[in-house]
Order: structure tokens, then sequence, then C-alpha cells
């Protein structure tokens, strides 16, 4: 039998042990239970035989891909259409954007010139605004835009990834050129010595070696466009023509919220596994991206 003497240390290292770490377990657990409970409630949702709010509980209770099969069946919900144009405008958006802010990047870090300093804090500065200050200018821009080019204009394709395209330019250019910073100049003057354009510089050794920064600017990008509810309602009014957050809010807006919940946990279940798929496909580039381009300025 231990002694008190013994006893007493043992009870000290263990108000140590819950002063120095158990209150961050505590802080850890209360965090993950914050962010798992929304989703086990979408997922009983989707999973629900009846598929109505009033039926959802936390633990699902039985199990059915009835909101599944009607999220497809339903002639009245062009799933299918909403995702294909989620994706036809998220894809070339993110691709240009990063193409764009690449070559801005490479400028600002490379180069030496008039404006340049003034130009980065304004690229930052402009950051600080949400994008829905400027809805109302994007849409007489674009309304006069689509009296002269209507395949450009509003309730078009075009004109939204324009403007997604313009909304990524500045975190992205920005990312990039802290990271761009970090390559070294020594590099560039090797290959000019040996005869290499900027041009050749730019995309055969500079790109290579800035993947992990591109990989989270292409996915900031890409979830960024792919999750807009403001812009894509302005612009796309159509039913057919809706990308997946706008069609899908219209489920419980145009009928019953309560009975088309389930329908609605579904859309976003399937909407969420291109997300997860594109963070878990890039994740290795994730933390040495963010670090990597956040350190210079």
């Amino acid at each position: 039998m231990a002694t008190a003497t013994e006893a007493r240390p043992k009870r000290r290292r263990s108000r140590n042990w819950l002063a120095d770490y158990g209150w961050r377990h505590l802080v850890a657990l209360i965090v993950l239970v914050f962010g798992l409970v929304p989703i086990l409630y979408v997922v009983s949702a989707a999973f629900n035989s009846k598929g109505t709010l009033s039926a959802t509980g936390l633990i699902p209770t039985e199990f059915s891909l009835t909101s599944f099969e009607r999220l497809f069946s339903d002639p009245n919900i062009p799933f299918a259409s909403w995702f294909a144009n989620s994706l036809m405008i998220a894809v070339p958006a993110a691709f240009i954007s990063i193409l764009i802010s690449s070559l801005a990047a490479y400028a600002f870090s490379r180069f030496r010139f008039r404006g340049r300093r003034p130009m980065l804090l304004f690229l930052l500065l402009i950051q600080m605004f949400p994008a829905f200050l400027s809805v109302v200018a994007l849409y007489l821009i674009f309304g006069a835009i689509g009296e002269f080019y209507p395949v450009a204009g509003l309730n078009t394709k075009l004109g939204l990834m324009l403007v997604y395209m313009g909304g990524a330019l500045g975190v992205s250019t920005w990312l990039m050129k802290g990271f761009f910073d970090t390559i070294p100049k020594e590099l560039d003057e090797a290959a000019t010595i040996d005869g290499a354009s900027h041009a050749q510089i730019f995309f055969g050794m500079i790109l290579p070696l800035a993947a992990p920064i591109i990989a989270i600017s292409g996915i900031l990008a890409f979830v960024g466009t792919m999750n807009d509810f403001i812009l894509a309602s302005l612009f796309l009014t159509d039913r057919p023509e809706m990308t997946l957050a706008v069609g899908l809010k219209t489920l419980t807006a145009d009928n019953s919220p309560a009975s088309y919940f389930g329908i609605f946990a579904a859309g976003t279940l399937l909407t969420s596994v291109l997300t997860v798929a594109v963070f878990m496909s890039l994740q290795r580039y994730i933390v040495s991206g963010l670090t990597g381009g956040a350190v210079k300025g």
C-alpha cells in the first residue's frame, strides 16, 4: 500500500497535468463537438426515409436512399445540370485566375518598378472588403456589357466566371508573391546566364518550385467559387443555369422547407464530396503553401 508521502507527488503531478494540458483537451473536445454536430444532423437528414425536418434527429435511426433517388429522378430538380454548371464555372475561373495571379506575383517578386509597393498594399486593402459590397456595381457593369455583348452579360456563365476570376486575383497574387520571394534569385540569375528568357525561367523553373502555393491558391479559388451564393444568385436567374449553391437554395425557398430538407441535405453531401476530394488530393501542399506564402510581404 502506498504511503501518504508517495501519494502526494502523484496528486501533484495529476494537478499539474490538468493545469498544463487538461484544459487544452477540453477545448479541443468542445471544438470537435461543435464541428461534428451539424455534419451528423445533415447526414441523418440525407439518409432519413421520410426526408422531412420534423423526422430528422441527430442520430440516424434508419437508412434509406430515397432523398438521393429523388434528387436525380425528380424532373423539377435539375441537380445534374446544377453540378455541371458549377464545374463549368469554377474550374476555368480557378485555372485562369491562378495563371494571371502567378504572372503578376512573379513580376512583383522579381522586378522593381515605380508604384510596386502601393499596388501591393492596394491588393491587400481590397481583401478587407466583402464581395457583396460590389454587388450593385457589378450588376450595373454587366448589365451594360450585356447590351453590347450578351454572352458575357447578366444571367450568363461567362459573366459570372469573369467576376470570380477578378475576385480571386488579389489574395492569390499576394500569397504567391510571398512564396516567390522565398525562391532564391540566384536561380534566375544562373538561368539568365545560360540564355534563358523570363518566360522560360517562369514556366520551366519557378512554377515547378511553386507547386505548393499554386495548389493552395487553386483550392481557395475553386472552393470559394463552388460555395458562393450571393454573386451566383445575382447573375444566374434561370433555373437550369443555376449553380449548386443557388439551385439547392431554391429547393427550400420555392417549396416547403420541412418536406424538402432531406433532398437538400442529400445535395449538400454530394456537393461536399468534390470539395473534400480536392482537399485530400492536395493536402500535402496546404501547410507548406500557406506558411510559405505568408512569411514575406
